[in-house]
């Protein structure tokens, strides 16, 4: 089984910055596909950030030029940065791993979620 662990998180003010992050962890090979999933209430699961092994990344038009994913293969940590915030960016947060795990079978995997609010 692998697990999914995400840090940070909390209420900012809009303009303000946030980081967030999420390990990932337990009978894992190798993780290939980490992302950042989002879900405010009364609306879907969007996909904000996404980045490959090997450090490609893709935006939601409507996070461009203000967050930054990241990435630390060495730990199975993928980072979000998260600057000029505005109340639009209000929901729970959701970590994505694409992992090899022990069993040799390739799993999605999720974090439980963390919430970022902003508002003044």
């Amino acid at each position: 089984q692998v697990q999914l662990a995400e840090s940070g998180g909390g209420l900012v003010q809009p303009g303000g910055s946030l980081s967030i992050s999420c390990a990932a962890s337990g009978s894992i090979i190798i993780v290939d596909d980490m992302g950042w999933y989002r879900q405010a209430p009364g609306k879907e699961r969007e996909s904000v950030a996404t980045i490959t092994r090997g450090g490609s990344t893709n935006y939601v038009d409507s996070v461009k030029g203000r967050f930054t994913i990241s990435r630390d293969n060495a730990k199975n940590t993928v980072y979000l940065q998260m600057n000029s915030l505005e109340p639009e960016d209000t929901a729970a947060y959701y970590c994505y791993a694409r992992a090899l795990d022990k069993s040799i079978y390739w799993r999605d995997y999720w974090g439980q979620g963390t919430q970022v609010t902003v508002s003044s």
